[in-house]
């Protein structure tokens, strides 16, 4: 199924969405679509959008404290043409790549429940359905990962997460796996720059060959 930017599947994501924008009129607050190439040879899929970030500005990673650190790895790889990502209209273009999200709402904590990823797995898989064989995915978390398996009809016992894995997926699908780039995640160094450097190197040196 394409973008629904009028989805109200999950009652409970959609509530919480109105209690929002009444507080913050000015928020997109709606299902976030995906940002970047359409078909692209590479999608990043987060878990969902940011309160004060992509909730707000309406673009994936864009606003909040996770996106500093992916769209200056973007950069630094030459997937985009700009290090920072501030608004919609800030002509950042990102090149041979998109990025998406395993949740388009933003849920309350940050925090979907299963039945709400469930309900959202149907746009990312019209959107995996889509790209060309020998495509990279990379899962930035569990819960990327995991709906990533569910779009495949792919066991999770066979893929499982971890930071820097590749695992080989149906259909000439390639899929690595890194830790969030939350800001929690970074803080903590479980996720450093250099640890997530590494991942989009390998992603990079086999999009080259």
């Amino acid at each position: 199924m394409e973008y629904d930017a009028s989805c109200k599947d999950c009652k409970r994501l959609s509530f919480f969405l109105a209690q929002v924008k009444n507080r913050n009129p000015d928020y997109f607050c709606k299902p976030v679509p995906s940002f970047g190439q359409k078909n692209p040879p590479f999608l990043i899929v987060g878990l969902a959008p940011g309160m004060h970030g992509a909730n707000k500005t309406g673009r994936p990673f864009t606003g909040d404290h996770a996106g500093i650190l992916l769209y200056k790895t973007l950069y630094k790889f030459g997937f985009s043409n700009l290090e920072t990502s501030k608004s919609v209209d800030d002509n950042l273009i990102l090149k041979n790549c998109a990025i998406t999200n395993a949740v388009k709402c933003l849920p309350p904590d940050n925090k979907p429940n299963h039945q709400e990823i469930n309900n959202c797995n149907k746009f990312l898989q019209s959107e995996i359905s889509e790209l060309k064989q020998g495509s990279i995915l990379l899962a930035l978390g569990l819960i990327a990962h995991n709906a990533i398996m569910t779009t495949l009809n792919l066991t999770k016992k066979e893929y499982k997460f971890s930071h820097g894995a590749r695992h080989n997926l149906p259909n000439n699908l390639v899929m690595y796996d890194s830790y969030h780039c939350s800001r929690y995640n970074t803080q903590t160094k479980r996720l450093t720059e250099e640890m997530f450097h590494e991942v989009f190197l390998s992603i990079k040196t086999e999009m080259e060959r």
